[in-house]
This record gives C-alpha cells, structure tokens and sequence, in this order.
C-alpha cells in the first residue's frame, strides 16, 4: 500500500512535456483532489485513519524502555518490543485513543523508543544520532525522567499497576480543571478520584471537626463559614497529597493522604504541570502579604 499523494507526485515526472516529480509541499492531496482522481483511473484508494501523537504516559513507559538497555535496546521483533506495544494499547483503550492498523504496533512503538537516541548525550558525543521524527513533548518527558532513572521506572511501574489492576476508562472531561501533572493523565485521573471520594472527603471533614472544631483551609487559613456565613458552614475541598506514582489501583488512601483546601487554593496547586504542595503554596501565599482570613 503506497501514499496516494506519493503515487500522484510521481507521475507527474511521467508527463509528456518533461514535468518533474512534485514534491509533497508543491499540491494538495486528500480525498477531494488526488484520492479522487486516482479512483477514476482505476486505482483503489483506501481512507486510512491517522494515528494520534503520543501521550506523556505513553512516552514515560517508553523512555523508561529505552533507558533499561539504550545501548542495545530490544528490536522491533523482540517479545519485549511487542509487551510493550500490547501494554501501549490497553492504555489508549483506558485514555479514549484509537488511531489506524498501525496503531502501536511493534515496528512504530520501536522507532519511537529509538528516537530518544537524539537526546541522549551518551551518543550525541561521539557524533552518533537517533531517529530524527518525534515531537516537543519526547524531549520535555527525556528532560523531565531521564537524569532520574529511579523516579522514572517507579512511574512507569505506577502505570503498568494501573492497567493490570482494571482501571476505568479517563473520561474525556475527567481532570476538569486540573494540569495534567508530569506522571501524565492515568495518574492524575486516579488523583482526581481520589480527591472526589464523598466517603473520603466525608471522612476527613469529619476528623477535622473532631480535632478542632471546624473547617480551615491548610494553605491559607480561610474559613467557609467565616467568609459566607451559615451558607458555607461545612463547605471545604480535598486535596490527595500523596506522591502520584503511589496511587497504582489497588492503593488504599488513608486519611493521613489527604488535605483541606479551599476552592481557589484547591486549583493553584493544580494550575501547573509540576503541582505544589500544599505547604508550598502556603509560602507563596506568606511572601505575598495578602490576607486571608477575615
């Protein structure tokens, strides 16, 4: 199966007046233009759907492949190629992704792993280079795992833990307004999960109004009941502080994981890919100067 864009800009170097082959940027393809005309000729032009680019997860548990051996990684016949394409597709199905034939499969999940080659300094120093196809999001995810090799395989455990576990499909509005964080969206989903618990977030408002008496945000103090009155008595949010790579499926939270916080607190710590603490935030809000609390 070739190209129908490809096929088109070949024959036009065949043309009686001399033409030269047109290169992909010198005409449009799509079913509209070439897709038709090859059909007329005879041809059997088939729509093939494109695959998506890849995610932070998927590039987390492939770098964490490629950092296991990087001077002779597995080929793309190899049975560990092919686990790795199998456990790429039953995150997809969890993430809502889907994409053509190829989706996936063991000869593109191998080039994608050897296009991290190009980062690596161990080759780029003695003149060698990887693959050179890839997108900004292979190198953010090489300079965010690759100089923690620990941190990164504890990631990439929390993933694969996830998806042997059963875990639910991610909806597609599931983060709502949270960042993805840096250990990608199957991660941040289960955060979000978690964080959202009635029973949990029952249960530690509860433990609060046992140890004082009322309902405080941990980062900046405020006071639902102080700021509306009766009408936000018993008001506050939930924040899962625990690291992400510890929330594999079968982790079991215990209230100690969990933090009150207020609504606008709640979605500063989350604005960004790498989320603060809740004591973090808590300085910033300290540097500021700013009340809060009435």
């Amino acid at each position: 199966m070739y190209p129908s864009k490809a096929i088109a800009g070949a024959a036009h170097g065949f043309l009686e007046d001399n033409s030269q082959p047109l290169r992909a940027d010198e005409f449009s393809g799509g079913d509209g233009t070439v897709a038709q005309k090859l059909r007329s000729l005879g041809f059997e032009v088939r729509s093939t759907t494109r695959n998506p680019d890849w995610s932070r997860d998927e590039l987390i548990l492939a770098l964490d492949f490629y950092l296991k051996n990087p001077q002779s990684p597995p080929g793309n016949g190899s049975n560990e190629v092919g686990t790795l394409s199998q456990q790429l597709n039953m995150l997809n199905a969890v993430l809502g992704q889907t994409g053509g034939e190829s989706f996936r499969n063991a000869n593109g999940v191998y080039m994608k792993v050897m296009n991290f080659r190009r980062f690596d300094p161990s080759f780029s120093s003695v003149g060698k280079v990887g693959l050179s196809h890839g997108g900004a999001q292979d190198e953010a995810v090489w300079n965010e795992f690759a100089s923690d090799p620990v941190r990164l395989e504890i990631v990439a455990s929390a993933i694969r833990s996830a998806l042997v576990g059963g875990v639910a499909p991610v909806a597609i509005d599931e983060l709502d307004y949270v960042e993805e964080a840096e250990e990608g969206r199957l991660l941040t989903a289960l955060h979000r999960r978690r964080e959202r618990s009635q029973k949990l977030v029952r249960a530690c408002k509860d433990k609060a109004m046992n140890e004082t008496g009322e309902l405080r945000c941990e980062a900046c103090n405020m006071s639902f009941l102080e700021r509306y009155g009766e009408f936000g008595n018993g008001f506050m949010e939930v924040h899962h502080i625990r690291p992400l790579h510890t929330l594999g499926e079968g982790h079991k939270t215990l209230l100690t994981d969990l933090a009150l916080v207020c609504s606008n607190c709640h979605r500063m710590i989350h604005r960004r890919k790498q989320w603060l603490t809740v004591a973090e935030l808590a300085r910033i809000i300290n540097r500021s100067g700013v009340s809060t609390s009435l």
